[in-house]
């Protein structure tokens, strides 16, 4: 009997050993894994088409991870205002090479007025590194009869009905951003739809509509060149390419800072040690002159922080832009 009892106790210490064996093995192996990534190339996906001010902070990122981390191609996907192109990285595999850039369209306006965008900006991602903010400028035509905010609001209230504004889409940001406006100032302005940012511009240059909302990397050359007139930006500070345009507070309208900003998130569930890992490499690529000069000259700054900022940042802008969608209802299927 006592060496029946013997021999159980020999076999549960057998097992007991193999267990921790398992156990110290795998515990070997997950730290090696981490460190081997990345171990073939990263992709880093564009919900828009390429040449505008995201595709451009993308191959810029990409251009700076590559030093770093090998290998990382930048791949387009347009549509529907972006959604497309992020409920993909969403959807994808979350081992770290498929990145999506993500921005205020996509994380924070598309999610706040589509009725089923495919994903959710928190719960569908693992934040890694926020990359670049610009200001939005509230522009009209050069010979407009109105050379600030408030000589346009007067104008604007004696002619109701009248005026007409451009975006670059329904639901767009630039949308948005006009009916806020007109929400606060309480003008009675059209709204015109275009298809892009570019079209958008190019109506206000023709005065085909009396304002618009565009990104500033559009505008910068234009406005210098006194195509068009810029009446103020909805930074929170001067924009120090256009110092003498006050902000939307300076103006007389309070509470209006938005930005256009652009960040990289991986699909949700994505290792904490490869996030570190990406996030890392891409603040030290945003630290260097020459990238910091590249964003100027779109308009862009860049203010590297950790994964965990950049995470709160996108909670607070999601919850900024319902908030918004809600007062100016605007909601699309």
């Amino acid at each position: 009997m006592a060496a029946h009892v013997r021999m159980r106790a020999g076999l549960a210490l057998v097992e007991m050993l193999r267990l921790i064996a398992i156990s110290v093995v795998l515990g070997l192996i997950a730290p090696v894994h981490g460190q081997d990534y990345p171990s073939r190339t990263i992709k880093l996906v564009v919900p828009f088409g390429p040449g505008g001010p995201t595709d451009v902070s993308a191959r810029l990122v990409a251009q700076i991870a590559q030093s770093e981390l090998g290998p990382m191609v930048v791949e387009n996907r347009p549509g529907a205002g972006g959604a497309i192109g992020s409920k993909a990285v969403a959807n994808a595999d979350p081992d770290g090479y498929t990145l999506l850039l993500g921005t205020s369209a996509t994380l924070g306006v598309v999610p706040a007025v589509a009725n089923n965008p495919g994903y959710d900006p928190i719960k569908s991602f693992t934040p890694i590194a926020k990359v670049s903010d610009s200001t939005l400028v509230l522009v009209v035509p050069k010979d407009f009869p109105a050379n600030t905010v408030g000589e346009f609001v007067a104008y604007a209230k004696s002619h109701p009905g009248q005026l007409s504004y451009a975006s670059a889409g329904v639901g767009n940001q630039t949308q948005l951003l006009a009916e806020l406006f007109k929400a606060k100032t309480g003008v009675d302005v059209v709204h015109v739809p275009y298809k892009s940012g570019a079209e958008m511009t190019s109506a206000i240059m023709s005065e085909q509509v009396q304002m618009a909302f565009p990104d500033i990397s559009i505008l910068l050359p234009l406005i210098r060149e006194g195509k068009v007139k810029a009446l103020a930006v909805t930074a929170a500070t001067r924009h120090q390419q256009l110092p003498n345009v006050p902000t939307m507070i300076e103006s007389g309208i309070p509470d209006f800072v938005l930005s256009f900003w652009s960040g990289v998130v991986a699909p949700a569930g994505t290792p904490e040690g490869i996030a570190d890992k990406l996030n890392v490499a891409i603040n030290r690529g945003l630290t260097s002159q020459s990238v910091r000069e590249t964003l100027a000259n779109i308009g862009a700054e860049t203010h590297p922080g950790s994964a965990q900022d950049f995470a709160g940042f996108i909670s607070i802008e999601s919850k900024r832009w319902s908030s918004i969608a809600k007062l100016v209802n605007i909601k699309i299927e």
